[in-house]
């Protein structure tokens, strides 16, 4: 029975090529553009490699001292001394991290080349427990090292390729960067500069950074941003209430000097949100989401499927003679319910299929500013080295619940008006072009 509704519908196509045109152009347009937009977003936040932890990641960058008299005010991250002091000796987190993304250029010296530049994350061992890089060879750098501060790196296959013309067999060979050589500990699986809270061409010891003991103010701020991988929701609430503990006891100390007051952690969606598009100005909550996204997927998603619909509704009171003939000679009402169901999904399908290979096309040549979308700085963000992964273009919870909104209002669309078509006396529905 199906094969002959499948049949019946590629007819019925063949016979209506500008309807079936516009149909699956309509379709197509509006799973490629919400696909897009959701698949943009959707590399932002879901756990991608390396960043397979985002939910349970949190992190935290912005101390404030301020004197009594309000007179003196200093905004920044943690340095050193409060990032050794206060954090590394928490109990309620599985391992913390102070990372410092230094946006000076970098450059690495090969010996059978040109000088080229990458990009550097001076971090701690860490930050290998949080990020859960695919090691090709050898290991991230040692607490050992890093504590005594050896000139150790962990790089990228990306930049093993372009240094050493290899990616293995690079482990212990000497690497020259900024002028200073540094052994190769580990190489790890590259990953997209999307996932940019990991993205980096080398990972090297801070205690390697120049002054990176270098006080800033009151012994506090600095430029470490300090992250956080914790079991679960229980876990990170028990880790603030640690952590709002220690301020206060550093408070207490320091009292009638300053105060210090720290910012509440943030989840790897509120940190995305806040830096991206809110400047740190406000808590990212469900409802700011809401109203930031849903006129645009309105305007994407339902208003083209309501156009379609209301062609689709057009088209069946043009079919209500055919429903009648086709009742007089037996057809039961289920039986022609459920070829205006096939028909229309064979068509929504078809659309949905051609909207997919758009959508995808327009992320892999788009990639330069697909992934800025709606974003308050763009330009800084990316550029043509972004790489797209199979994980990051295929979400089937993404396409999927496009699709079945399609779905759903282009069925109803088409089933209603058949339904009442088919509840109306034989004689109704073969006058009805009359």
């Amino acid at each position: 029975m199906i094969k002959d509704y499948i049949k019946q519908a590629w007819e019925l196509m063949k016979q209506n090529l500008l309807f079936s045109s516009l149909y699956i152009i309509g379709t197509a347009m509006a799973i490629c553009f919400t696909t897009v937009m959701a698949v943009a977003y959707y590399v932002k936040l879901a756990p991608l490699y390396p960043e397979y932890n985002r939910s349970q990641t949190y992190y935290s960058d912005n101390v404030r001292v301020q004197t009594p008299d309000h007179k003196n005010t200093v905004n920044s991250a943690f340095n050193y001394t409060s990032l050794r002091d206060w954090l590394y000796p928490l109990k309620n987190v599985e391992a913390v991290s102070g990372v410092l993304q230094d946006a000076d250029e970098h450059w690495i010296r090969p010996s059978d080349s040109n000088d080229f530049s990458i990009s550097a994350i001076y971090t701690d061992p860490g930050f290998f427990k949080i990020y859960e890089f695919e090691f090709i060879e050898g290991t991230p750098f040692s607490q050992a090292d890093f504590d005594s501060g050896v000139r150790t790196v962990v790089i990228s296959d990306r930049l093993a390729q372009k240094a050493f013309r290899q990616t293995t067999g690079v482990v212990g060979k000497m690497l020259n960067y900024d002028m200073i050589d540094y052994r190769v500990c580990g190489v790890v699986k590259a990953g997209s500069k999307l996932g940019s809270m990991s993205y980096s061409d080398i990972y090297l010891p801070y205690k390697t950074y120049p002054n990176y003991q270098n006080i800033f103010y009151y012994d506090v701020v600095g430029a470490f941003e300090a992250r956080f991988l914790t079991k679960d929701a229980a876990q990170a609430k028990a880790l603030q209430e640690e952590l709002d503990a220690v301020i206060a006891n550093v408070n207490q100390q320091h009292k009638g000097e300053w105060t210090v007051t720290m910012r509440p952690l943030r989840n790897h969606t509120s940190k995305v949100f806040d830096d991206v598009y809110y400047g740190n100005q406000y808590k990212v909550t469900p409802w700011i989401l809401f109203k930031k996204f849903f006129p645009i997927i309105l305007v994407l998603l339902l208003i083209p499927a309501f156009n379609l619909s209301g062609m689709i509704s057009s088209r069946m009171e043009d079919r209500l003679a055919e429903m009648g003939v086709r009742k007089s000679f037996g057809a039961s009402r289920s039986v022609l319910l459920s070829q205006v169901m096939w028909e229309n999904l064979i068509l929504t399908l078809a659309g949905g299929l051609v909207g997919l290979v758009v959508a995808w096309s327009m992320l892999l040549l788009g990639k330069s500013w697909v992934f800025t979308l709606f974003e308050n700085y763009p330009d800084a963000l990316y550029d043509n080295s972004v790489t797209i992964t199979g994980e990051m273009l295929f979400s089937p919870t993404v396409f999927i619940s496009a699709l079945l909104v399609c779905v759903i209002i282009n069925l109803l669309s088409a089933l209603i008006p058949a339904w009442n078509s088919l509840r109306k006396p034989i004689v109704s529905s073969l006058n009805e072009k009359k």
